[in-house]
């Protein structure tokens, strides 16, 4: 299955951010010296693979690349002139090779290892589907106003949701898009705040608008729609409540329609665009983009996808649109000096290899301008899984912890949220904590209409609770093991950036 989950940084950030901007000299507008001419016609026969193909955005130049790539033997698939990213298909091995000696490439590789296929997610842990009998139990227990689910629902009240929606339940003219599985629009909490009109399939890097194109291939690809439960469930005597129920919300697919579920570059790269040209406010971002957990610089294939993917979000900004995206569950401290990662590539055969987390970025949570959230639990600690990082966690938010039992009917620490086919579960995983973040972002912005991303992620932060590290060894799990070491001191630390964030000033 596909990696979905969250992470990133703001002026906390800034070290890193300034490191990777600096790498990334290839953005857009920035000249290189990119030699030689167009390749010799090519008509190798090798495995068909997806490439991103990344130019300036000047028309003469992209015509003329377009060129060198079909005499690479590479098709077109679209090409993003606004942002000078061009999606290809090619089955010639030396594709890659050839296409970056041609004037005018800035970067170009392959998006994943294994061929295509005919026509990842970061929650943690299978989803415990609410039986009948279970809600039934809940809902003896709302309280007059309440959502019938609503009692088992601690992450509202933790982050004070539950009041904020008596203020102000935020605006339909803010919409935040989940860029995921694909949502089910059907369902009862979906429907009354779902915008079709910013919602599409973005499989393969090209958008297609057809009715329904957004919805998930079946009920296995479920977590699109429990994240836009969390955002943006109405509050509509049905099930559960969304932290900002009055704003709208869209579904943007971009995981392989197969058991993989997979996130590949060129889909993220059509999302981000598709986003900004529809007037979205948000993105809501559970995921890594696939296949590799952390891409390294020093690979031409990895450093084209996060040229690609950080042109597409940065496209975004400019244009208005926040992106929140999820830290991940690994447990990964993310300011070490090196990480692990034996899951890469996650399309093929992976391998273990030892990566610098300020030289290979997981993204899109690690890119400038995106926020980037850790998870918590219950009890306002992080969560056992929560990847976490001094100076790399912006906020934090609720998403479960199975060793944080709460109060409530079903003492379930995890988030119940909205499920295809008009059920609900209960999920954990950074995942859950990212559309909490974006959610209390929307309310932001439906109270300050004119803000821009950079003030909207300051707001988040100023208006933060942040615990501050723990005063014992942090023992996640309970099983007398140190977990993690949080670095930092009340108002900034590694496990919750400046705080876990709060609706209800939000809106007030």
């Amino acid at each position: 299955m596909a990696h979905l989950r969250s992470r990133h940084r703001l002026a906390l950030a800034v070290p890193v951010v300034l490191s990777l901007t600096a790498s990334l000299g290839f953005l857009p507008g920035v000249a290189t010296a990119t030699p030689l001419t167009t390749p010799a016609v090519t008509t190798a026969d090798g495995p068909n693979l997806s490439y991103v193909v990344n130019t300036t955005t000047d028309h003469r130049t992209i015509a003329s690349v377009k060129k060198a790539i079909a005499a690479a033997g590479g098709s077109v698939v679209i090409a993003y002139e606004q942002i000078g990213v061009i999606v290809v298909h090619s089955a010639n091995p030396d594709f890659g090779t050839q296409i970056r000696t041609v004037r005018g490439v800035q970067s170009a590789g392959a998006t994943r290892t294994s061929p295509l296929k005919a026509a990842g997610t970061t929650d943690e842990g299978a989803a415990q589907v609410l039986s009948a009998a279970e809600a039934a139990k809940v809902t003896k227990s709302a309280d007059a106003g309440q959502e019938p689910l609503e009692a088992d629902q601690w992450d509202l009240r933790a982050i004070g949701a539950d009041k904020a929606a008596a203020i102000n339940p935020g605006s339909k003219k803010v919409t935040v898009a989940v860029i995921d599985v694909g949502v089910d629009d059907t369902h009862p909490d979906i429907a009354p705040n779902f915008s079709a009109s910013q919602s599409a399939n973005c499989v393969g890097g090209k958008p297609d608008t057809t009715y329904g194109s957004w919805r998930p291939a079946d009920a296995d690809h479920y977590h699109g729609t429990h994240v836009a439960g969390e955002i943006a469930a109405a509050r509509n005597g049905v099930g559960v409540a969304g932290v900002a129920p009055g704003v709208k919300v869209s579904g943007i697919t971009v995981a392989e329609p197969d058991s993989t579920q997979l996130f590949f570059p060129e889909s993220v790269v059509c999302a981000f665009v598709f986003a900004a040209d529809h007037g979205v406010e948000i993105t809501n971002n559970s995921y890594y983009v696939d296949p590799w957990l952390y891409n390294c610089l020093d690979d031409p294939d990895q450093k084209a996808i996060v040229d690609a993917v950080n042109r597409a979000q940065l496209y975004a900004q400019r244009k208005g649109t926040l992106n929140v995206a999820a830290a991940g569950n690994s447990n990964d401290d993310l300011d070490s000096d090196a990480l692990t990662d034996a899951s890469s590539p996650d399309d093929s055969t992976a391998t273990t290899r030892t990566v610098d987390p300020h030289k290979c970025f997981d993204i899109p949570t690690q890119l400038p301008g995106v926020v980037t959230v850790a998870s918590t639990g219950f009890k306002g600690a992080k969560s056992y899984f929560s990847s976490y990082g001094d100076g790399v966690i912006d906020v934090a938010a609720p998403g479960g912890d199975r060793y944080q039992i709460p109060d409530t009917p079903s003492q379930n620490g995890r988030i119940l949220s909205t499920m295809p086919n008009n059920q609900y579960a209960y999920l954990q995983g950074t995942s859950m904590a990212t559309p909490h973040v974006a959610g209390v972002a929307a309310l932001l912005k439906s109270k300050y209409p004119w803000a821009t991303p950079a003030q909207l992620q300051l707001l988040l932060k100023v208006q933060a609770d942040n615990p501050g590290c723990p005063a014992e060894p942090y023992d996640g799990n309970g099983d007398g093991v140190v977990d993690a070491t949080c670095v930092g001191g009340k108002r900034v630390n590694g496990f919750y950036g400046a705080g876990i964030v709060n609706a209800l000033r939000a809106v007030k």
